[in-house]
């Protein structure tokens, strides 16, 4: 079905339903991932894809991910119990060093706060029942806001946050050019520099920076966490990935991107990650722009759709047992994600973490690369278990989707007991060389 809809027929299916909240109280219009597919839609994706397409992701932007994954085992080795934060860093850090040309060099930057505070209001505001239902019932607009936990301030309250944010970021590279830096290698930079024929408005330039921050600091570093948590739970398969991780590269350097195609079973490690416990459980809501027919029903024009992405990845037809987390279901199914999502073979898709059709995730050869770094990194570094009691029992892991993780439209682990431990002393030698090299070659021309 979604093949034959939001791939097949994505003319039809890539249009947005009205978001009264993301229109008139936070976005007003100006955020690529609420706009209908527009002249200015396409503009943005254009954009996108000209600098994070697989040959630049290919050839310039993966040196960066492995640095930032190499400074992630550090700050793991360092301060294990602070492992959530230091996997939003490594994903923050990767995205605003690429989008802005500044680092997160720890995660008590205040800019990664204040992001993730953003991230945190929009995952709420936009959390289905968060808000009334203004967008079918428009005269609920009219009714006291008290009487909807104050769904209009909260919405607000939001808006300036995110303009708190991103209008200071964008200052920063505006303020750098100025002065005269020869750093012009940041998104934001190549926008800028075109910026006489696209004739981008500044609340434009904020928040399509803002887009790609909320899009890159979340979602991989929340598939990090999942994987933290599935290592803990199912050490058979985590000693598999070492084992074949050994076998490969050894101690006396860590996995880099090279290394993919030699690591089928890990690469099948993060496929089963991204379906086991997806960060979006629905995509979101697409809209019809006219009547379509499908199996003998009738799709009105203006019909929300939204992807049931958790039923997609635990559909007990396709994934036998899906709540168990199993990588052997990919055997044989190791290329990269965007392969099986421009394939006509549906029923081999691996996943649909990404979305599907013209609103595919435009981060998807960055994404695939910085989640595999990550996971082989921390396999080929750390053996991972739950902690324990002291009576040396494991402590209890919430996997549970409906108590385990957080409320909001992206769903995040909650905190949970898990011991991080070096493999060896060889391991943090090494780690400790590379982290030198990474600041040394690849950290030193970043803003910090």
């Amino acid at each position: 079905m979604i093949k034959q809809l939001i791939d097949k027929q994505s003319a039809i299916y890539s249009e947005r339903p009205k978001f009264y909240i993301a229109d008139h109280l936070v976005m007003h219009g100006d955020h690529l991932m609420f706009m209908g597919p527009d002249t200015r839609w396409r503009r943005g994706r254009r954009l996108y894809h000209q600098y994070f397409n697989e040959t630049a992701c290919e050839r310039k932007h993966v040196s960066l991910q492995n640095a930032e994954a190499v400074q992630l085992l550090r700050d793991l080795y360092v301060e294990p119990d602070g492992f959530m934060d230091h996997c939003k860093r490594f994903t923050n850090s990767t995205t605003m060093s690429l989008v802005t040309g500044i680092r997160t060099p720890a995660a008590s930057a205040p800019h990664m706060r204040h992001l993730y505070a953003v991230l945190d209001g929009i995952s709420e505001i936009f959390e289905p029942g968060a808000t009334p239902p203004i967008d079918i019932f428009p005269f609920l607009a009219w009714l006291p806001e008290s009487l909807f936990n104050n769904w209009k301030s909260r919405a607000r309250e939001v808006a300036q946050t995110m303009d708190k944010v991103y209008g200071p970021l964008v200052d920063r590279v505006l303020k750098r050019r100025e002065s005269g830096s020869e750093f012009r290698e940041s998104y934001l930079d190549m926008v800028l520099d075109q910026q006489e024929k696209l004739q981008l408005t500044r609340h434009e330039i904020d928040l399509m920076v803002g887009n790609l921050l909320e899009g890159g600091s979340d979602t991989t570093s929340i598939m990090t966490i999942v994987f933290i948590q599935a290592m803990a739970l199912y050490p058979d398969v985590q000693k598999e990935a070492q084992e074949e991780i050994d076998a490969i590269i050894g101690e006396k350097r860590s996995p880099e991107w090279k290394d993919y195609v030699n690591l089928p079973y890990v690469a099948m490690v993060v496929k089963e990650t991204m379906r086991w416990r997806p960060v979006l459980p629905t995509a979101f809501p697409h809209a019809t722009s006219k009547e379509t027919v499908i199996d003998g029903m009738t799709i009105p024009a203006g019909s929300t759709v939204i992807p049931n992405i958790w039923g997609l990845h635990h559909d007990s037809r396709k994934h036998f047992n899906p709540n168990q987390f199993n990588p052997l279901r990919y055997k044989g199914r190791v290329d990269l994600a965007p392969i099986y999502a421009s394939s006509p073979d549906y029923e081999n898709r691996d996943h649909y973490a990404y979305g599907s059709g013209r609103r595919i995730c435009p981060g998807i050869h960055l994404a695939e690369r910085g989640l595999f770094l990550a996971m082989a990194k921390i396999l080929w570094a750390f053996d991972i278990s739950p902690m324990r009691d002291a009576q040396g029992h494991p402590l209890h892991i919430n996997t549970d989707p409906a108590t385990g993780y957080t409320d909001g439209f992206l769903r995040c682990p909650k905190p949970f007991p898990v011991k991080i431990n070096l493999r060896s002393a060889r391991h943090q030698e090494t780690i400790d060389a590379e982290f030198a090299c990474a600041e040394r070659d690849v950290f030193s021309k970043y803003d910090v």
